[in-house]
């Protein structure tokens, strides 16, 4: 689990800077234009990792392969249409990390066709510096999705589940984040994935992108 690779981080580290930071500001710059101030006020609105990055949640990307950010906090009796504006709000987050992933896979494109893999020194790195935007992005916007706190599928859960399930909601609150660790610590200890068809998710739409781009 903990297995720290200087070279790797190194090479992983703009693209999970960036994903970490594209995602809390889409989620901010969309309550603010669905009329809630409050990610603006406290400065949520900027791509400026020091905002965004949670230390140890960061620490524990890098060596654990799995962490966050700091969350951005929102009001939902701000918006117009809380129960709608709060889902598009959730769904921010990931559609950046779908969307940043799929310019970079552009990105691949043309490098392949420039041939800039071939360029003495610093083509490869570059190459896998391109890639590993892809692949980074497209584990943010699949895992963000899972339905526990404090994960942006949690949010989408709480929203859709009719009202007077609360004791539901309640619990999710109170225990999702242990059912996330339990989750996690089963993906890396044991025979158990549970996560497997978030990869395979993420495969797909890796594969699907280069298909779409007619890279073989």
């Amino acid at each position: 689990m903990f297995d720290f690779d200087l070279r790797q981080t190194l090479l992983t580290l703009p693209a999970i800077l960036f994903g970490l930071c594209f995602h809390e500001f889409s989620h901010g710059y969309a309550a603010y234009k669905l009329g809630d101030p409050t990610p603006k006020e406290q400065g949520r609105l900027t791509l400026n990792p020091l905002t965004h990055v949670d230390p140890i949640g960061f620490l524990l990307l890098l060596i654990a392969h799995f962490g966050w950010a700091k969350p951005v906090q929102i009001n939902p009796e701000a918006f117009k249409h809380p129960k709608r504006d709060e889902i598009l709000v959730a769904l921010a987050g990931p559609a950046a990390n779908l969307l940043t992933a799929f310019v970079f896979a552009v990105l691949v494109k043309l490098a392949i066709d420039l041939r800039w893999y071939a360029i003495p020194t610093y083509g490869a790195p570059l190459m896998t510096i391109l890639i590993y935007f892809i692949q980074i992005n497209l584990v943010l916007a699949f895992f963000n999705l899972l339905p526990f706190p404090p994960l942006d599928g949690s949010h989408l859960f709480m929203v859709l589940l009719p009202d007077r399930w609360q004791s539901l909601k309640w619990n999710l609150y109170r225990y999702g984040s242990l059912f996330l660790l339990v989750i996690i610590l089963l993906q890396y200890y044991t025979p158990i994935h549970l996560l497997q068809p978030l990869s395979a998710a993420v495969q797909a739409v890796y594969k699907g992108f280069f298909q779409l781009l007619g890279v073989r």
